[in-house]
């Protein structure tokens, strides 16, 4: 059977490698959807005399005369010739000067003819020229004077391009195989198309490859846009069915369970938000089919103690739950900080655990054999009603008795495939699912890269949270400013509190950049953090080792000055958090290893060093690791970015605010539509190049409707055969990895 958008495969011709090699095109398809950058305009029509240098203009004049000159000899002595030619318009006079197919413009620019002449103005010699413009002689009939008003106006598509591959030649690639889509059938329906006002496919390309005028341009894009996001929709709408037909058993919980003595227990009330958010997860644990929801909160909203409400709501409905942590640190501190708040409610089968008391057990890839052997048990028998580990919890001889809940923490670090992983160890039906993160999502990505979940947020602060006070340190503008900020985590010191230092890497050049990434695949490694290149830096990113010895012997000298890394052996990494957490050490030079989930009451003050090499996101993480015990916090953002640079602009944003949903639209619009969809991660060009995010909010809100609408009525869409084929060409060729990360 004959594809539908077979002409959209076909190889590309005489410029395929470059095309291949340097923008990744490798098909007509590829090539029709690499769509101009922005669009450029020849001028308006102007008389010689009112030149002005630099302007950039279209002409029409006459040929006066053409002169051939020959140049010293090129390199290799071949020969090299000038053309100039000297036009009038009757106002004045202006040369246009050919270095290149000097003898095609000669044959061309005959003394006496009219032509339309359009480039960049500029001075040689004291004479106003065009350096080889762009021009179309005129016929000698009465259209000449229309053609040249609209060879003025037509819009130039301009391309992303490169050195060797300019936008003129990229042009001329995509005029050569815009005809080959005249016939392709339409993917969107017709009755889609005419309840948005869309204009059909061919004409869309074509309006916004080779516009007439500029006004064709919007709703040009406006259809290609829809294209991006409906297909996109589809492929969510689908998924989300797909879990509603799958079987889950419910898990409603029990009465005077361990949920109803945890809750008597708690030393505090809880908000009014974490109670709704609650309650709506609890019906959907009750349900028969999967719950697949996303909570997204502020740091320190209290996501935690939802989701441990919730797996204590499964653990009395007979089931276990299990919470997966990017990292090791991380899964030691919520093991830690579960067993905490459950207290004897944790301790089942020991002397001091309360009856009808559950485990917690805690599994992670380097632990010793003994101590992995017991979690594995546990989890295995059922004598753990929660599982607490990284990401060898998805090794296939780990197994549960009745596994009935995942909880994802931080899920930008995770896939899709990876939830799957897990929810496929539950032997009857689908555990329900919650996943978690701290970064704040516009609507817009939960729309998109969270499609596939039902997102609830918590918005509201638990009271006791201290303000978190944020300043930029200039570094290199006045290191003074750096001075002082040394001298005020000794203040902190004297004071009995803790005080983070971040650095972007560990040090230790003998080993491989990034080696702590396997702890968080699809995130970024700790010896690359998200913007890990910098801009422009003079030196490579501080790191650790480093910058510990030279605190510890310089403007910190005599505090207790320790390093933190995910390369430290767990043990290690598990005893220096204790150390801090108990007081018994002043400074943690960590790297992003602390940037979640790390809960020290008694830490009041970061600095983060080299701290333009971190995403908006990420900063705002790290902050919220400070003012977590009633005492008022401090972040201090070092750098040595020159004011004005969108580094320092990144870092005065988050200095600025503390709103998590405000810093997430800065880091939308500063990061590029892949990195946010995950198509950098992934190596592959993001699939979508029209459609932005930020802007297109209400846009991707109809797509979504609509698609939902189309998967309900028809969920193989047998009646819509080319779009049944867009959505396949967007799954079968890999292009749906980028819904598994953020």
């Amino acid at each position: 059977m004959i594809r539908w958008d077979e002409p959209l495969r076909t190889p590309l011709g005489s410029a395929a490698k470059k095309l291949a090699d340097q923008l990744d095109l490798h098909t007509v398809g590829d090539l029709l959807r690499y769509y101009p950058r922005r669009y450029a305009t020849r001028g308006e029509l102007t008389d010689l005399s009112a030149l002005a240098e630099g302007e950039q203009v279209t002409v029409v004049a006459e040929v006066y005369s053409v002169h051939k000159r020959d140049l010293r000899r090129g390199p290799g002595g071949k020969p090299r010739s000038l053309l100039e030619a000297v036009i009038t318009d009757g106002t004045g006079r202006l040369t246009l000067a050919f270095f290149a197919k000097v003898g095609y413009h000669q044959r061309e620019l005959v003394t006496g003819r009219r032509g339309m002449f359009a480039g960049r103005v500029s001075t040689y010699r004291g004479k106003k020229q065009l350096a080889h413009p762009v021009y179309e002689m005129l016929p000698d009939d009465s259209t000449a004077d229309d053609r040249a008003r609209e060879f003025a106006e037509r819009p130039i598509p301009i391309y992303p391009a490169t050195k060797d591959l300019p936008s003129m030649t990229i042009a001329r690639c995509v005029q050569d195989v815009l005809d080959q889509a005249a016939e392709l059938p339409d993917p969107l329906p017709a009755d889609l198309r005419s309840r948005h006002r869309l204009a059909g496919l061919h004409d869309a390309l074509e309006r916004v490859h080779r516009p007439a005028d500029s006004e064709q341009i919007p709703r040009a894009r406006l259809r290609l846009k829809w294209d991006e996001a409906f297909v996109l929709q589809l492929a969510l709408a689908r998924r989300r069915r797909d879990a509603a037909e799958v079987a889950a058993r419910p898990r409603p919980g029990r009465e005077s369970g361990l949920l109803d003595a945890f809750d008597a227990a708690l030393p505090f009330t809880l908000t009014e938000g974490q109670r709704d958010v609650g309650a709506t997860i609890a019906e959907g644990l009750d349900s028969t089919h999967p719950m697949h929801r996303l909570l997204q909160g502020d740091v320190g909203a209290g996501k935690t103690l939802v989701a441990l409400r919730a797996m204590l709501q499964v653990v009395d409905s007979g089931g276990q739950a299990v919470l997966l942590a990017p990292t090791e640190v991380l899964a030691q501190q919520h093991h830690r900080s579960i067993c905490e708040m459950l207290g004897p409610l944790g301790r089942a089968g020991r002397l001091d655990g309360a009856d009808g008391a559950t485990s917690v057990a805690l599994l992670t890839g380097s632990q010793g054999a003994a101590a992995r052997r017991e979690a594995l048990l546990e989890a295995a028998s059922g004598a753990a009603g929660i599982v607490v580990g990284t990401h060898a919890l998805l090794q296939e001889h780990v197994s549960f008795a009745d596994l009935g809940f995942v909880v994802v923490d931080e899920q930008h670090r995770f896939g899709v495939e990876q939830r799957d992983a897990l929810r496929e160890k539950s032997a009857e039906g689908r555990p329900h699912v919650l996943v978690m993160t701290a970064t704040p999502i516009p609507r817009t990505v939960a729309m998109t890269v969270y499609g596939d979940l039902d997102v609830v947020a918590l918005t509201q602060l638990p009271s006791g949270r201290a303000p978190v006070s944020t300043h930029v340190v200039p570094a290199r503008d006045k290191p003074h400013y750096l001075e002082r900020a040394w001298e005020r985590v000794r203040e902190e010191a004297g004071r009995q509190r803790q005080v983070y230092v971040v650095c972007p890497r560990i040090g230790d050049e003998g080993s491989a950049p990034g080696e702590d990434a396997a702890e968080a695949p699809g995130g970024v490694g700790e010896d690359e953090s998200e913007d890990s290149a910098g801009e422009g830096a003079p030196r490579p990113p501080l790191a650790v080792t480093e910058v510990a010895a030279e605190l510890s012997a310089g403007p910190l000298a005599g505090l207790r000055v320790e390093p933190l890394h995910g390369r430290l052996p767990p043990e290690e990494k598990d005893a220096a958090m204790r150390r801090f957490a108990e007081g018994r050490i002043d400074v943690l030079v960590a790297t992003t290893v602390i940037e979640v989930g790390v809960d020290v009451p008694g830490a009041t003050t970061m600095v983060v060093m080299d701290a333009d090499r971190f995403g908006v996101s990420q900063l705002h993480q790290l902050r919220g690791r400070v003012g977590r015990g009633g005492l008022p916090g401090l972040c201090l953002l070092v750098t040595e970015a020159e004011e004005g640079t969108p580094a320092r602009e990144r870092l005065d944003a988050v200095a600025a605010t503390t709103d998590g949903f405000e810093l997430s639209r800065v880091d939308l619009e500063q990061r590029r539509e892949g990195d946010v969809l995950g198509g950098a991660q992934s190596g592959r060009r993001s699939s979508l190049r029209m459609l932005t995010l930020l802007r297109d909010e209400e846009l991707i809100g109809r797509a979504r409707e609509e698609a939902a609408h189309y998967i309900a009525e028809d969920p193989a869409l047998t009646a819509h055969p080319p779009l049944a084929a867009a959505l396949e060409a967007l799954l079968s060729e890999e292009r749906a990895e980028y819904l598994d990360k953020t």
